[in-house]
């Protein structure tokens, strides 16, 4: 029963930004981490960025400076800010809550294209 639902995706101009966010509903419990991913045409999904549950974050080299991971735990939601795009941004960006235990949630992903 549980969903996780992505937004914030859309178009935008190269050097622009755009926030994505990742809400959780149902019963959530134990997580490890929360992640987002990113996968292009014709490539494998590459991480993006961590927040684990001691906020501890981390950061894929690639937006290292430019992509900011947030969460808030009172509404189940997962942020990531995303600034100074590139068009090597472009990608369906996918959220993932990290269980101790059990299957992990998954979202069905949102589309960010950077255009030049």
């Amino acid at each position: 029963q549980v969903q996780v639902v992505e937004s914030g995706g859309g178009l935008v101009q190269a050097g622009g930004s755009l926030r994505l966010s990742c809400a959780a509903s149902g019963s959530i419990f134990a997580i490890r981490a929360m992640n987002w991913y990113r996968q292009s045409p014709g490539k494998q999904r590459e991480f993006v960025a961590s927040i684990t549950s001691d906020s501890s974050e981390g950061y894929a080299d690639s937006v290292k400076g430019r992509f900011t991971i947030s969460r808030d735990n009172a509404k189940n939601t997962l942020y990531l800010q995303m600034n100074n795009l590139k068009p090597e941004d472009t990608a369906v960006y996918y959220c993932a809550y990290h269980r101790y235990i059990g299957n992990d949630y998954w979202g069905q992903g949102t589309q960010v294209t950077v255009s030049s």
